[in-house]
């Protein structure tokens, strides 16, 4: 959702990229609906787009490969070693788009000859609708010439975050938790609750919008609703809940050493109370528009940032993504990984949310459903229910 990455400057604390399967033949000069190669397109903000698709869960470790979690190292014949965030976010890193490799319209196994991510990193819902974003044209303006080069059997939308302001709220509960003392801790809830509440009316009006462009796109394309399924995703929460973290409130180490800084009670209230709103307010869009939704709020439980149940990447052996965390943790940038990339869906958690995908498509079309985690299993066991 990156504005969760404009988030980079708030702490001090492209054409779009088309990224067919691998072998896959080039597209026609023109297709329609039931004609050309198929495809899946995701779109929206960073949740989507892959934005911190570079980690293999966390670590410590600031030198080399960070214990085998940068995916972005590589060492050389003679004995060098260099950071190439190009085969990370290919052609996505020098306007900040952060189009990861493991995005999760890539990283699922729908049988379809292309995967196409328009999604770029901070993108809010005027971006989907009618304005450009770093040096793209509007999101629903590039889907028509996807829509004339593919039959488009799927699009996912990940959108309204960065229009809540998500970004700003991590900044003020990570600096209040910073301020102020354990004895008498400044919590964060109280300040943003009703500030979220204020920007969620005109936040869900640009989401039920996007969703009116996107269709429109469609429909100018010679596509009718039935042509296509329309599924509008949730957020996962980042955090675990404040009894769940492993690292004690008390003192510094939730921020020097788990990158987590938020008070119990503001932990919870993200966890159980901040994301469970977002996620009904889209369900309520998504009920309203008749598009698919699909709940992602619990799908990294016991896998999030800090949680008692994942683990930092040990000394020898690497990451395990069945007991790794999978969203990149609050970072400052300094020492490993771009600031941006905090609290988003590391490649763990993407190629989940990529699971999440392949259990939907094996669906029949319509209704709703969430994706939840089963922890310590592993990205590839997560469990679709309706609802």
């Amino acid at each position: 959702m990156q504005r969760f990455t404009r988030f980079g400057s708030s702490v001090a604390l492209c054409a779009a990229v088309v990224m067919p399967l691998v072998g896959a033949p080039a597209s026609p000069a023109a297709a329609s609906p039931g004609n050309g190669p198929a495809a899946i397109v995701s779109m929206g903000d960073s949740f989507i787009s892959g934005e911190a698709g570079r980690w293999n869960g966390n670590s410590d470790s600031s030198w080399r490969s960070r214990r085998g979690t940068d995916r972005a190292y590589r060492s050389t014949w003679w004995g060098g070693w260099y950071y190439n965030k190009n085969a990370v976010y290919p052609g996505t890193v020098g306007n900040g788009c952060h189009r990861s490799d493991v995005a999760p319209i890539l990283s699922n196994s729908i049988p379809v000859a292309n995967k196409i991510n328009l999604a770029c990193s901070g993108a809010e819902t005027e971006n989907i609708i009618d304005q450009s974003y770093k040096g793209e044209a509007p999101q629903a303006a590039q889907l028509a010439a996807v829509a004339q080069s593919n039959d488009v059997e799927m699009i996912v939308l990940s959108i309204g975050g960065n229009d809540l302001g998500f970004s700003d709220i991590i900044v003020a509960c990570a600096l209040q938790f910073s301020t102020s003392p354990s004895a008498t801790p400044n919590y964060c809830e109280d300040d943003q609750q009703p500030l979220v509440d204020a920007a969620m009316p005109a936040a869900m009006a640009g989401v039920s919008t996007s969703i009116d462009a996107i269709r429109a796109t469609m429909s100018a394309q010679g596509y009718t609703a039935a042509d296509y399924r329309f599924v509008l995703v949730s957020y996962p929460s980042p955090i675990p809940r404040g009894d769940e973290i492993r690292y004690r409130e008390s003192g510094y180490s939730r921020l020097t050493d788990g990158g987590c800084p938020f008070w119990d009670n503001d932990a919870t209230w993200a966890r159980d109370g901040l994301v469970p709103q977002i996620s009904d307010n889209l369900r309520a869009v998504a009920t309203a528009q008749g598009v698919e939704f699909l709940d992602y709020s619990d799908a990294f439980q016991g896998n999030e940032n800090c949680s008692d149940q994942a683990v930092r990447s040990p000394r020898r052996g690497g990451p395990n993504g069945a007991t790794a965390e999978w969203t990149r943790w609050i970072g400052s940038g300094l020492l490993q990984g771009d600031l941006e990339e905090s609290a988003h869906p590391n490649a763990y958690g993407q190629q989940a949310l990529g699971t999440c995908l392949s259990l939907l498509w094996a669906q029949p079309a319509g209704g709703q459903h969430a994706c939840a985690n089963t922890p310590n299993q592993g990205p590839a066991s997560m469990v679709l229910t309706p609802g």
